[in-house]
């Protein structure tokens, strides 16, 4: 066999082995969509992709302006009859900012859109959305960050360098306390100890609740709720948690430890020795009238 021959033939194996490595490969990888666009070609390869996370969730952009409308679209892998997509959307406060279920298309899409114009929408900052769909681990989120609007500046204590709060949690006179609040954020918290009670400044721009959980050694126990200074019934107290519903407008939620009032135990002193007074007298008028007068 000459070396052009050789040559011919090694060309030919190298054709082959070549076709044959990539029908293989192909196999593996999505199929090219005939007649479609670059873009149609990159949404359905990222269509491919999302087929291994159970939910995924993103947004038309990543920064807005606070009266911007944000579309929201997410897949999901495996879906599950009757069951919808639960979005939160939470701001730079930890605060709930919105909650909203949407339903799941048969193909496993869903979408919706946001309006960054609202009250809750009007501090600057990351927002995160955040895509449930049925189980904590069946969830996925996504941030924006939205520009032109308040800039947020807490009004209560700075954690101390030694105790850092965590994002859910309110710092008050150097104690952490653990919330959550929807329908508002909050604006500052302290802490009377001479009364014992946490107070809570809000900012309700509609009917919302908070959820404060206190150590006890911040506070022991939950006595009353005032709500703008009155006492408040909505309340529902479960050992050392208390969730209290309040109206739009609202601005203060005061939470009461329980407490034993120091005046209880002179008022206690004053009418034991006023029954022991009057005992003795009726005692001594009793035997005069009974003894035998000369």
């Amino acid at each position: 066999m000459n070396s052009r021959t050789s040559f011919a033939l090694l060309a030919v194996l190298t054709a082959v082995g070549t076709l044959t490595m990539s029908s293989a490969y192909a196999e593996d990888l999505p199929q090219a969509c005939v007649g479609c666009s670059m873009e149609d070609a990159r949404a359905s390869a990222q269509e491919m992709l999302l087929q291994d996370i159970p939910v995924s969730v993103w947004t038309d952009k990543t920064d807005y302006g606070h009266n911007d409308m944000i579309m929201v679209q997410g897949q999901v892998a495996n879906v599950a009859s009757g069951f919808p997509v639960t979005i939160t959307v939470v701001s730079p406060l930890n605060s709930i900012v919105t909650v909203d279920q949407l339903a799941v298309a048969d193909d496993g899409s869903f979408e919706t859109t946001l309006n960054t114009a609202g009250p809750l929408w009007k501090y600057d900052g990351t927002y995160t959305i955040k895509a449930n769909y049925g189980s904590a681990e069946k969830s996925n989120s996504a941030q924006v960050e939205l520009t032109g609007g308040v800039a947020y500046t807490p009004t209560y204590e700075t954690p101390t360098t030694s105790k850092q709060c965590g994002a859910s949690e309110l710092s008050a006179n150097g104690q952490c306390v653990p919330f959550s609040i929807t329908g508002g954020m909050v604006t500052s918290a302290t802490i009377n100890t001479n009364d014992n009670s946490i107070i809570i400044n809000i900012d309700a721009q509609e009917d919302g609740t908070l959820t404060v959980n206190p150590s006890k050694t911040v506070q022991d126990g939950i006595f009353m709720v005032l709500v703008d200074d009155e006492e408040w019934d909505d309340v529902e107290i479960v050992n050392n948690k208390v969730t209290v519903d309040f109206l739009a407008g609202a601005e203060k939620i005061e939470i009461i430890g329980t407490f034993v009032i120091p005046e209880f135990g002179t008022i206690a002193a004053m009418i034991l020795a006023v029954a022991v007074i009057s005992i003795i007298a009726i005692s001594a008028k009793s035997r005069l009238s009974i003894m035998p007068r000369y």
